[in-house]
């Protein structure tokens, strides 16, 4: 940090197991993407390039290289994924992960129907090349999953190769762990954390409400998704305590001490 301030709680290293900031990257040009680096590159652990726009992205290439200068991986977005499985291509997008040379994908089934133990059965071959990202959770806001299922599916997906799951809530925060008004299904998330290691999990929270309530309940290290860029400096600094949101939640030495043993 740039100088010296008492009760900063504990933040994990990059690479970090835990603690991570998953931003979602649109269609940044490269120089906005070096840009957005020069300054977030030390809060930005892994950078999805959301839905289907890396189909679109000029410059790709030189894109996904930028952020390997600064040791930040990246992936294609779950939709791809399915926009690929929809049309019986998911040999051609292994393919293209190789090709790209990207060492993480993301499995969902937010916008398609996918038998569970197909999508297991893709995780464990993905599994085999990348560090496999796995989104649990719906985009239609009408198919409401129970938290028993939500809990029945991350377990599963775990256990079959991935690495992290994703709790689904679009780019906007308005639907899966959340309502339509982006308020947190609180007793679905509480509930998932009885069974599933939050170290495990990554919440999709763009809203800043959202950030805050993850942080209030699991401390500065949880791990947060679909972060905008703009987004990567405030979202750390109210990680640890320095926002209106988050001030006095590490001043008191008990919650301090608390976060640091998360």
């Amino acid at each position: 940090m740039n100088f010296p301030l008492n009760n900063i709680p504990f933040r994990t290293q990059k690479p970090r197991q835990y603690g991570l900031t998953m931003v979602m990257d649109k269609g940044m040009g490269l120089e906005g993407t070096r840009d957005f680096l020069s300054v977030a590159a030390p809060y930005v652990d892994v950078v999805k390039l959301g839905f289907g726009t890396s189909f679109v992205t000029s410059h790709l290439r030189e894109k996904i290289e930028i952020y390997r200068e600064y040791g930040i991986p990246v992936y294609f977005g779950g939709t791809l994924f399915e926009a690929f499985l929809i049309r019986n291509q998911f040999d051609d997008y292994l393919s293209v992960i190789k090709d790209y040379a990207l060492e993480f994908a993301e499995v969902s089934d937010g916008s398609i129907t996918i038998p569970h133990i197909e999508k297991c059965g893709y995780i464990e071959k993905l599994a085999k090349h990348v560090t496999v990202y796995s989104e649990v959770g719906s985009k239609d806001a009408a198919h409401i999953i129970p938290p028993y299922r939500w809990i029945e599916l991350m377990k599963a997906e775990l256990e079959a190769g991935a690495s992290y799951v994703i709790a689904e809530a679009r780019e906007a925060g308005n639907v899966g762990i959340y309502r339509g008004t982006g308020e947190v299904r609180e007793g679905l998330v509480q509930e998932i954390l009885t069974q599933i290691p939050y170290e495990q999990i990554i919440w999709e929270a763009p809203q800043k409400a959202q950030q805050v309530y993850f942080l209030e309940l699991l401390g500065a290290n949880v791990n947060l998704g679909n972060i905008a860029p703009a987004e990567v400096i405030p979202l750390e600094s109210t990680r640890v305590g320095l926002r209106g949101d988050t001030f006095h939640l590490f001043l008191n030495k008990n919650e301090f001490v608390k976060t640091n043993h998360i």
